[in-house]
């Protein structure tokens, strides 16, 4: 007998917020890369990228969001 199969909203929230945990965790990288290696040339990339990391870091918290509004809407 098989069994029975997660409602695919639970796997579509559940997709949601593990891209939404991605985008955030690159967007913190981005961040924080120039403090932890600020005379290399690769921390100096980062710190003319800062727009990046600050959208990444937003459009992240953005699809946490929509997860925790989606759960707690129930």
């Amino acid at each position: 007998m098989p069994l029975p199969s997660a409602p695919k909203k639970s796997k579509s929230s559940n997709e949601i917020l593990i891209k939404g945990m991605t985008i955030a965790l690159i967007g913190v990288i981005i961040l924080l890369a120039p403090v932890f290696k600020p005379e290399s040339g690769v921390g100096q990339l980062f710190a003319q990228s800062y727009l990046v990391g600050w959208f990444a870091l937003v459009l992240g918290l953005a699809f946490i969001g929509q997860h925790l509004f989606k759960r707690f809407k129930k």
